[in-house]
């Protein structure tokens, strides 16, 4: 079936009538005056850090890569945005937004963060360009980030096709609902790779993007108020572009030319086809991951309590947790002769549990997450030979790639921050040099008085490196951040922060970073 066919069945699907839980609509009889450049929502802000060796990790960590390491370092922004919400009234609705920034001491000189332009028709929507999007079954505050598609990293410009709101199917007595999303998109920091890396290490240009979620929802509040059940798979890929390898002893250099067109959007929406030089051992074209995600909830009037697990695969070993290793011996050692499957434990997860005390005050929102990386499939790689003809595919090296520079964008990883990013290297090398770890995060936040806010983070993590280049002893590092937002008259907001780092994986680190918001809404 051609690409083109699918995302026209998928579009089909999003603009049937259903049970809508769609808050985009809320009286299709609505108004029929249509104005563009009326009600536009506003921002101003400016922002500044000051450190003492490095910015901490929760002044610099999930804010869509809009940081930076240095010790000093600010921002002066500005947005502007037509939310889809305002045609909540129409069957269908237009959304855009522009949303610059002039930053100091950062990894760009103008930063282009968001400029979308985006159409709702029923329930699905078509958004085209860079947009900042939140993390699915977590909480986009507290949360230490979600290891497939995060909120780390900048943006990256795509088309995507969307369901963003749960819909009820038309089946299954209105207890199942459905949301997820497909893009296609490329990466925007080859030129900040080549100063990073000076072209001594491995680099790539013009590499495409994919991601494809879908969601699943159980429940059914009229028949059992308070629970619910949300299962989820997120997959991304990153695809073509022109890959180049470390430089030899000769200076001479291994490239790698990606698939392009619709024979590489085909295999990274449907894993398959080869990397160039694959050969007997041919694996997927791209670097391929994700995570099953799911979440319970129990919700009440007063309390909510919810319990999630993220689990990362790199390849099929730990997305399904089973390999094939059934291949035979002697002349038939590249044949499969009978079905035997090597079985991998569950042990990598990011495990978390999330309480919403609705009526509280001093105390509202708990976050308390545990996570392991450090199995990756075992620390054994084999592929069958004629000597030993067994299969054991481990070594999974997360947010790695043996082509393309890793799960990262502008030096920040795309997942989960606790991955330490490519931006902390000072070797010039693109590779998340700490991937296997285990650590427990803990968030808090609550509403003490009227005009005030607050936010703690803490996170205690132990490092081994990776299987390739493990560290020569055990690497401890705590990260804290105590955040407090005034709410001032006319939306004006101030935020202060104040964070630290301590151990040997980030480094000790200490600083202060305080933002001023201005939010208003613009009518032309």
């Amino acid at each position: 079936m051609r690409l083109q066919t699918i995302i026209y069945i998928i579009m089909s699907v999003m603009s049937l009538p259903s049970y809508a839980q769609y808050t985009g609509q809320t009286n299709v009889d609505g108004e029929k005056h249509h104005n563009l450049t009326q009600n536009l929502v506003y921002c101003v802000e400016t922002q500044g850090s000051f450190s003492s060796g490095k910015t901490p990790l929760w002044l610099n960590a999930n804010k869509y890569g809009l940081s930076s390491l240095r010790k000093n370092n600010g921002y002066l922004r500005g947005s502007i945005c037509r939310p889809l919400s305002k045609d909540s009234d129409r069957h269908w609705g237009i959304g855009y937004g522009i949303d610059l920034v002039v930053p100091l001491n950062y990894t760009s000189k103008f930063v282009v963060q968001q400029a979308y332009g985006e159409m709702r028709w029923h329930h699905g929507v078509l958004t085209i360009g860079s947009k900042e999007y939140p993390m699915e079954l977590k909480n986009n505050s507290l949360s230490s980030g979600s290891q497939t598609l995060g909120i780390n990293a900048r943006p990256i410009p795509q088309v995507r096709i969307a369901l963003p709101e749960y819909w009820t199917l038309p089946i299954g007595g209105r207890w199942l609902h459905m949301k997820g999303h497909i893009a296609y998109g490329w990466q925007t920091d080859e030129r900040w790779q080549h100063d990073f890396t000076s072209c001594n290490h491995k680099y790539a240009d013009d590499v495409k993007f994919h991601s494809k979620a879908g969601y699943l929802k159980i429940g059914n509040k009229e028949k059992i108020k308070h629970w619910s059940l949300e299962l989820g798979l997120e997959m991304a890929t990153l695809y073509g572009g022109t890959a180049y390898g470390e430089p030899d002893a000769s200076g001479n250099v291994r490239i790698w030319q990606g698939e392009t067109g619709l024979k590489g959007m085909w295999h990274s929406f449907i894993p398959g086809g080869g990397d160039q030089g694959e050969g007997l051992y041919e694996n997927m074209a791209g670097d391929d991951l994700g995570s099953w995600v799911a979440r319970l909830n129990y919700d009440t009037d007063k309390w909510a309590a919810h319990l999630y697990i993220d689990h990362f695969f790199e390849d099929q070993s730990m997305m399904f947790l089973f390999d094939y290793d059934g291949y035979g011996t002697g002349e038939n050692w590249n044949k499969r002769e009978k079905l035997r499957l090597l079985h991998y434990p569950m042990k990598d997860m990011l495990l978390g549990t999330e309480i919403n005390l609705k009526q509280g005050r001093w105390l509202r929102d708990i976050v308390f997450e545990y996570i392991y990386t450090r199995y990756q499939s075992g620390p054994v790689y084999h592929d069958r030979t004629e000597t030993i003809s067994d299969h054991v595919a481990g070594k999974d090296n997360y947010y790695n790639h043996y082509i393309y520079p890793g799960w990262q964008h502008w030096g920040q990883v795309m997942g989960n921050p606790l991955y330490r990013s490519p931006l902390y290297n000072t070797d010039g090398m693109l590779m998340v040099e700490n991937n296997r770890f285990w650590g427990f995060h803990l968030g808090l936040s609550g509403h003490p008085v009227q005009p005030f806010d607050y936010r703690i983070l803490a996170t205690w993590q132990e490092g081994f490196g990776t299987y390739d280049y493990a560290f020569d002893k055990i690497r401890h590092n705590a990260s804290v951040m105590f955040e407090g937002v005034f709410h001032l008259h006319r939306n004006w907001d101030v935020k202060g922060a104040y964070a630290m780092d301590f151990g040997s994986i980030l480094g000790r680190n200490t600083g202060f970073q305080i933002t001023v918001t201005k939010i208003g809404v613009l009518g032309l």
